[in-house]
């Protein structure tokens, strides 16, 4: 006899297998990351097909089959209707679940990021954003992630020396970690210079200070700094891992 098991879940990918089946990857508050299989999803009159969708928060159950996890009931939480009527944030939300796709790859369960999908997913969902709000939900998200997954960089002191960061010529390394201070940045050769404004927005997404971050105004100069820096640390994670991916944390 077959063990049920119910979760709520983030639905993040979805690969059609045979004539009418489905693989979907779920990220869920119980058990983590999950691929489950929707066997016959893809027929008309399958009672699965209402709860699940990419980017829906469903509640699912599932049983463990011989060789897959299968989907047996998946009920509609929440579809996120503002974030499907933009094509910036669908951007977003799909760089997000290739991001997760490469950097979350065990079956466990984590609170504190199950927390991160739930705010990203909210404020995407959100009406009005101006255009550098969505740019900086991707960020908040990028980065929090890498400090849940034991990424965290840092960002106060020298990762060569640790003496506290002082006002002058700052470079970021990606291979160190973090932030290098003029005396270090001439041992150095695979680092970029970051202004003293980049590192002051990304102390503040790490504190998850959303509040005050929504309130700032940001150069283009800053988010161009953040972006190039954001694809240099994601690429130094995906090589240390061992992931395999093409895909670059840029948002244009």
């Amino acid at each position: 006899m077959f063990v049920h098991y119910r979760t709520q879940g983030f639905i993040f990918k979805k690969i059609d297998r045979g004539e009418a089946d489905r693989l979907f990857t779920v990220h869920t508050k119980d058990f983590g990351r999950l691929d489950l299989l929707a066997k016959a999803e893809r027929k008309i009159k399958s009672k699965l097909r209402g709860g699940l969708e990419l980017f829906y928060l469903s509640e699912i159950e599932f049983i463990q089959g011989k060789t897959h996890k299968t989907l047996t009931d998946a009920i509609l939480v929440e579809n996120f209707p503002n974030l499907r009527k933009d094509l910036k944030k669908l951007r977003i939300a799909y760089q997000i679940a290739e991001v997760l796709d490469n950097l979350v790859k065990g079956q466990e369960p984590d609170n504190n990021l199950w927390q991160l999908f739930e705010e990203t997913f909210s404020r995407l969902n959100a009406n009005n954003l101006k255009p550098v709000i969505y740019n900086l939900i991707y960020y908040y998200f990028l980065w929090n992630l890498f400090s849940l997954l034991g990424y965290g960089p840092e960002f106060y002191n020298c990762s060569l020396c640790q003496k506290k960061i002082t006002p002058g010529k700052i470079r970021f390394s990606s291979k160190e970690g973090g932030i290098i201070c003029q005396s270090c940045s001439q041992k150095i050769k695979s680092s970029g210079e970051i202004t003293l404004e980049t590192i002051k927005i990304l102390r503040l997404i790490l504190k998850k200070d959303w509040k005050t971050l929504s309130k700032l105004k940001f150069e283009a100069k800053y988010l161009k700094e953040l972006t190039l820096l954001s694809q240099s640390y994601f690429l130094r994670i995906v090589d240390e891992i061992g992931a395999s991916s093409s895909t670059s944390p840029l948002i244009n």
